[in-house]
């Protein structure tokens, strides 16, 4: 009868804590590579370098404002006719604002609220106001620039 060779319980030991790092690794790898893929895309985002059509200025109320979450724009009306446009990421852990209320811009992750005039921190963890964008009216349409 034969016996199947021994094998040390250190070297068993090893190669398995080796294989499981590398699984790690990968699989971090490819976690990182999905939060990016968004971002090489080629949609009208805010990573464009000329001016985004976002349609017609009527969608911005006045007093509040409308996010735009395909192009990561968030564009207020604070007062009749003046539109201010602002990234819709958010500065603290990234999210995507997700509606304006109560003259605020407003996160829902954990709770941050910028004001609609400047994008200043109102309330919340961020730590700095909306980057601005600028923007025009044109024909009727709203059209952004992201910085």
């Amino acid at each position: 009868m034969s016996e199947a060779p021994e094998t040390s319980p250190a070297a068993s030991r090893r190669t398995l804590l080796c294989g499981a790092a590398a699984v790690l690794a990968a699989g971090g790898a490819v976690a990182v590579t999905g939060c990016s893929s968004a971002s090489s895309s080629g949609s009208s985002g805010s990573s464009a370098k000329g001016p985004v059509d976002l349609g017609p200025a009527s969608a911005v109320p006045e007093g509040g404002g409308t996010v735009f979450r395909d192009q990561k724009i968030v564009v207020t009306q604070p007062t009749a006719g003046q539109y201010k446009a602002f990234s819709a990421k958010c500065t603290h852990a990234g999210c995507i604002v997700d509606q304006v209320k109560n003259q605020q811009i407003q996160c829902p992750c954990h709770g941050s609220r910028f004001g609609i005039a400047d994008g200043a921190v109102q309330d919340g963890p961020a730590p700095s106001p909306l980057p601005a964008y600028t923007v025009t009216v044109d024909g009727g349409n709203l059209k952004v620039t992201p910085s």
